[in-house]
């Protein structure tokens, strides 16, 4: 597919967590975080669960950067016009859930209880309608649709206690071609919004920044909404650090937005990929005008 050179820079931003519960900051790094804007210290709960191991929590945030990066590819495609088959697909059965020997990785969702399921959500509300019931699961696995028999056990998920099949799932996409990303070392969702204004402005003509050097932050999915993410303060102070004088942030994240801002630092909120590509191209045509009524966090 033809690509296009561009200049300027669109940079994601990134924070590290420094210690684990195996090895904590000692004393020293905890006072200087307190007084440094470039950090913050939190409880350690909220970043390393009780029950969740740091192999586990690594190789979590590895198969999120993954998911980010397919989910960015999708919605720019989208975004552009392109043609983007979806289905939903389980990426994971988990060991102790109802669905082993039942689910494999891999199967496409159909329907479940004979509605059709387009999304997790679908997914999980069909089982909840069921209160407990047996549900049956209508899946397509090596090119052959079957229905699979499943009662379901209540679990915990996002703070609440639901009805549950013990699988992970997601969208599986169709690509038009091939869309790589090089990236590593960097783990969790949170660069998708970034990874797709990349995609935009390679395969469109132009230069979306007008040669200026745009960071921000911001989860994506396949439709295009952008979502919040953590250490949002941080990654202020890190675009500027960098060089950035404009920053995207989700339009969630604003209430840790006001007040924060680094001097030399251009805000502005966003809530989908269209909102967020319009910014870039404003800030990009250098129109001071139009980028004053950008929204930012502060504004209506």
């Amino acid at each position: 597919v033809e690509t296009f050179e561009t200049s300027g820079a669109l940079s994601l931003t990134t924070v590290q967590i420094v210690g684990n519960r195996e090895s904590t900051p000692n004393w020293f790094q905890l006072a200087q975080a307190w007084f440094d804007p470039s950090k913050a210290v939190m409880n350690i709960d909220q970043v390393f669960p009780k029950e969740q191991t740091s192999e586990e929590r690594q190789e979590q945030d590895a198969l999120m950067m993954a998911n980010s990066q397919h989910d960015a590819t999708a919605a720019a495609l989208i975004e552009l016009g392109y043609d983007v088959p979806i289905e939903l697909q389980i990426a994971q059965v988990l060991d102790d859930g109802a669905s082993v020997g039942k689910l494999e990785v891999g199967d496409v969702v159909n329907s479940i209880n004979g509605t059709p399921v387009a999304d997790v959500f679908d997914m999980r509300d069909a089982i909840a309608a069921g209160n407990g019931a047996d549900v049956t699961v209508n899946v397509t696995r090596d090119g052959e649709a079957q229905d699979v028999v499943i009662t379901p056990v209540k679990g915990d998920a996002d703070g609440e206690t639901i009805w549950m099949i013990g699988v992970s799932a997601g969208p599986a996409y169709d690509f038009p071609f091939d869309v790589s990303i090089m990236l590593e070392n960097i783990g969790g969702p949170s660069a998708g919004m970034i990874f797709a204004l990349g995609i935009i402005d390679s395969l469109t003509p132009g230069e979306m920044t007008g040669g200026k050097s745009i960071a921000g932050t911001g989860t994506i999915n396949y439709v295009g909404e952008v979502g919040p993410i953590g250490g949002i303060q941080q990654k202020m102070q890190g675009a500027v650090r960098a060089g950035s004088e404009y920053f995207l942030a989700p339009a969630a994240n604003c209430n840790e937005v006001v007040g924060h801002v680094p001097d030399g630092l251009t805000v502005v909120k966003v809530a989908k990929l269209s909102e967020a590509r319009d910014a870039v191209e404003t800030i990009g045509e250098g129109d001071t005008d139009a980028i004053a009524k950008l929204l930012s966090c502060s504004s209506k």
